[in-house]
């Protein structure tokens, strides 16, 4: 079988993580790069040894038609008109979290996607980690019982990466579109992807970027200028109603008042509760005793090969048609669930789903 011909549509800072795992595959071509700011895609293009360059995403489509496939790795608010037009192209797509702006946005994607027979996955790299696969085994064999509760947290100290991360217009919202997705999808997905009913949120604009910090290192986006708008919330937190009567609590932030960035999972069920952060700990009863689990091997969640794990599944779900563990369908719930928070803290009300 010939190679999976792939090309990039936004080489910031992101897209060196697809870039580098696509490399990786002996099933893969790179074949073009696609990116507004031309001195950038020089430099991607020229240490990547990648010629076909554009800097419009409808050039590359139309003037590389041996394209399969390709990763979407825009700021936020280009992802949807990315990604329908590399579907529209006929390609399949990768498309970085979070899957929109919105999810009506989100739900033209998924249309797009199945008017054209491909494949839209979203970058949902979290499930394809170690401790997701070890915490989801134990889920799976019913070690926990019934899960009825969970919390997560992504909390940054002093993490405004600045550049389009904290423009409203291009990022769709702060932490908890950029943070928050991540915590909430993983949770949803260990507790079996239950249907959110209603949320209860809120949001705080107090800290903003925190420009006038000295010394402490913060996170740095490759578009940041130092001149960066900040019109996005600095901390957001929610609670989210299911279905099944499950609820999960969650909290982002980029700017917050703690001691140390935090960053920690936890599910409660009946028969027993699991806490990720970051090594896994099960709790539970063992004779009759209250009883705390360590596994032997190591479970905190690594970043080597996690990148690997989603590019190689995306490349064998566009060559074999292996279902896909990242569905659109799954980025579309998801952003409800944004908006719905975002509604919530707006109205200071409790937002029910259909």
């Amino acid at each position: 079988m010939a190679k999976t011909r792939i090309g990039i549509i936004g080489v910031g800072g992101i897209s060196a993580f697809h870039i580098e795992s696509y490399r990786k595959n002996p099933d893969v071509e790179l074949v073009a790069f696609c990116d507004i700011n031309k001195e950038r895609l020089d430099l991607m293009g020229t240490k990547y040894d990648v010629k076909k360059r554009f800097t419009r995403a409808q050039d590359m489509l139309a003037q590389v038609p041996e394209l399969d496939a390709v990763s979407v790795c825009t700021w936020n608010s280009e992802h949807a008109p990315m990604t329908i037009a590399a579907l529209n192209a006929g390609k399949h797509v990768l498309c970085e979290k979070p899957m929109a702006t919105g999810e009506a946005a989100a739900q033209e994607m998924l249309e797009a996607a199945e008017k054209n027979g491909k494949i839209l996955m979203i970058g949902f790299v979290r499930r394809f980690g170690n401790d997701c696969r070890i915490l989801k085994d134990f889920i799976n064999t019913g070690t926990l019982g019934e899960l009825y509760y969970a919390k997560a947290t992504y909390l940054r100290r002093h993490g405004n990466p600045g550049g389009w991360f904290g423009d409203k217009s291009r990022s769709g919202g702060g932490p908890l579109i950029d943070l928050g997705v991540h915590v909430i999808d993983l949770s949803r997905y260990l507790m079996g992807n239950p249907r959110p009913v209603s949320v209860y949120g809120a949001a705080f604009q107090k800290l903003f970027n925190r420009p006038n910090i000295k010394g402490a290192k913060g996170y740095v986006a490759s578009s940041a200028t130092g001149k960066d708008p900040c019109d996005v919330e600095d901390l957001a937190t929610a609670m989210i109603r299911f279905d099944n009567g499950a609820v999960l609590q969650i909290e982002a932030s980029f700017s917050l008042n703690i001691k140390n960035d935090q960053g920690e999972l936890e599910f409660f069920g009946t028969r027993g509760g699991a806490r990720l952060s970051p090594e896994l700990e099960l709790y539970t009863e063992l004779n009759d005793y209250l009883a705390d689990v360590n596994l032997a091997n190591p479970t905190a969640l690594s970043f080597d090969g996690l990148f690997e794990e989603e590019i190689n599944h995306f490349v064998d779900c566009v060559r074999n048609g292996t279902p896909c563990r990242a569905p659109a369908g799954d980025g579309v719930v998801i952003m409800r669930i944004l908006d719905a928070i975002y509604e919530s803290a707006r109205t200071g009300h409790e937002v029910a789903l259909g």
